[in-house]
């Protein structure tokens, strides 16, 4: 995805505006590209760009309290919004502290602008105060970086980076702009818009119709179809046309993680999720096909296990607008290099047109049906509150209505196998890369994004404690996003691989006194106590260890006003369930 953006000159200009600083042509800029919003954390090197914010009263400055915080959140909102997201620190570590949510952005493929401060030009390459070559340390995990060394260039930089990350296959894109840039005095072009020679820049591929007609063909053939798709088709706005497509052709539809709510789970030929922790049925579905659409995913290890074992029955159709995912992680037997949104559009229309009979399969829906029957997503019932029954009844209280941000862990799969999702833009999660700490500054970008949404952080003591101080964030920004926190005093997941794998030795795993361990049964040794901090940073919380009291305390967060901290005390010893080991395949699922 690393590409070199080679603009022809603009193709129009829209105006010359009056002479001004660069830093005020940079928020000139972003007002033009329609960002109403930027987390943005000051420093030496970027307070010129501050200072340019803080003359205009047509963008939000979101104040983190830390850039990485900042950054998550400009990427939750983006992957809430469907905009792209925009983020800005210093200098030095102020940039890198940037680092883990620009690769995030860029292994999920979300659309950001990161926007970084420099030492002044003549100090570039002296190893300078608060100085780091933040242009090439990030080259692998972006979809382009400038750095601005004209300041006349700034207006045709930030219209190109705007159009590079959301275009395509959407991404990442870095703009480091030198303080004294920032400060430099000119008369700004501003492009109506650019065009690009790169031909791996084009906005949007088109399947031919004879491909398209070719991959109805293989479906009237089928006996065992099956429907994976994956976070591109939220990318490309495509959910609609997806389920049309899977009910004029009755074809089950199992998505990746970040394919959740790209078809609605409750919705009879949902398979909910599949991979790693997906669901049985989804998985075996996949592993007995006979014929496999898949639709803006890219065939990732947690889904496909081992490679050389994965639907190996099944002949496979990758339908996909970036043609570096074609037959590089598996080898197909139909490639489609198109916009997944005109293809599925475009297939709708040929079904019409050549009158086209879906086969029957249904022997082959009687067989997953029996699947969702005797392998549901499940948990045993005890005396203390289950993880799982947390998110459950969660998801009971809301109906559904609500977008969920997570961490990493555990409690990330069971938010996704226990709260259904209808809708996309509602489950959003750092999936590709994994990133802890991801949860809660997410939640703060996606309430931004839809303050009329319930919007609630569904977290791990682990996770939630790496960005803790986006609590002061909340509070005084105003931003009522809400966490419920899974607390088992563990790195759940990481223990899970250790009871499973490594003869249950701890390794670093237990997060508080390993001698006297807090537990639902132990609750005076619980540490820390989140409620205390919450308390510190001015956001109201509550700690729920009975079970009696799980509902009424879910009730009381989604009912405050503002920002909320549930912890809910659940034991360490629960697994996520169904897992397929790493590297592994599907025949070798542990159900329990």
């Amino acid at each position: 995805m690393n590409t070199t953006a080679q603009a022809t000159t603009p193709l129009t200009k829209a105006d010359i505006g009056p002479e001004m600083k660069g830093a005020d042509a940079v928020v000139e800029c972003l007002v033009r590209e329609g960002v109403d919003v930027i987390f943005a954390y000051p420093g030496g090197a970027s307070q010129e760009l501050h200072q340019a914010l803080a003359r205009t009263d047509k963008i939000r400055v979101i104040l983190p309290r830390h850039e990485q915080g900042g950054s998550f959140a400009a990427e939750a909102y983006s992957r809430v919004s469907g905009k792209v997201g925009v983020c800005m620190a210093t200098s030095g570590p102020g940039a890198t502290n940037l680092v883990s949510a620009i690769a995030d952005a860029y292994m999920d493929s979300i659309p950001m602008i990161a926007i970084t401060g420099q030492v002044f030009t003549k100090y570039i390459g002296k190893m300078a105060f608060q100085e780091t070559d933040f242009f090439g340390m990030t080259l692998p995990i972006v979809k382009h970086s400038y750095l601005v060394m004209n300041v006349a260039e700034l207006p045709r930089i930030f219209k190109e980076a705007f159009e590079i990350a959301r275009s395509g296959r959407p991404g990442p894109v870095v703009i480091d702009i030198p303080k004294d840039i920032q400060q430099a005095k000119f008369k700004p072009e501003f492009p109506a818009s650019v065009h690009f020679r790169n031909p791996l820049l084009k906005l949007q591929h088109k399947a031919t119709d004879e491909t398209l007609k070719h991959l109805l063909t293989l479906i009237t053939e089928a006996k065992k179809p099956v429907i994976y798709a994956g976070g591109g088709i939220i990318s490309a706005e495509a959910s609609k046309e997806l389920k049309a497509f899977a009910e004029k052709t009755n074809i089950p539809v199992a998505t990746t993680l970040m394919g959740v709510g790209a078809f609605p789970e409750t919705n009879s030929l949902s398979m909910q999720w599949f991979g790693m922790h997906g669901s049985a049925y989804g998985n075996w579905a996949v592993d007995e096909s006979d014929l496999l659409i898949v639709l803006g995913a890219r065939f990732d290890d947690r889904i496909t296990g081992d490679t050389s074992k994965f639907a190996k029955k099944a002949k496979i159709v990758h339908v996909d607008t970036d043609a570096s995912e074609h037959n590089k992680n598996i080898h197909v037997q139909l490639n489609v290099l198109s916009d997944v949104k005109y293809a599925l559009d475009r297939l709708l229309e040929l079904i019409t047109a050549t009158k086209f009979a879906a086969p029957d399969t249904s022997a082959w829906h009687k067989q997953i049906q029996t699947w969702k029957t005797e392998h549901p997503f499940s948990y045993e019932e005890s005396k203390h509150i289950q993880p799982q029954e947390a998110v459950k009844v969660l998801y009971e209280l809301t109906k559904g209505d609500a977008i969920i941000t997570t961490g990493v862990g555990q409690h990330q799969m069971w938010a996704a196998q226990f709260y259904r999702f209808d809708e996309p833009r509602r489950y959003i999660s750092s999936l590709g890369l994994g990133a802890m700490g991801f949860g809660y500054p997410a939640a703060l970008g996606a309430k931004v994004a839809r303050p009329d949404k319930q919007v609630i952080d569904i977290d791990g003591d682990g996770s939630f404690a790496m960005n803790i101080q986006e609590l002061a964030t909340a509070h005084i920004e105003k931003i009522g996003a809400k966490a419920m926190i899974l607390n088992n005093q563990h790195l759940g997941m990481v223990v899970q691989w250790e009871d499973r794998f490594y003869g249950s030795v701890r390794g670093n795993t237990i997060l508080g006194d390993e001698n006297n361990v807090g537990s639902p049964d132990n609750p005076s040794a619980l540490y820390p106590d989140f409620v205390k901090i919450a308390e510190g940073y001015g956001v109201k919380g509550r700690r729920v260890i009975k079970r009696s009291e799980l509902k009424e305390a879910i009730q009381e967060m989604l009912d405050c006003d503002g920002p909320f901290l549930l912890d809910v005390i659940v034991p360490y010893t629960e697994h996520v369930l169904p897992m397929i080991p790493a590297g592994k395949s599907v025949k070798e699922m542990l159900l329990k």
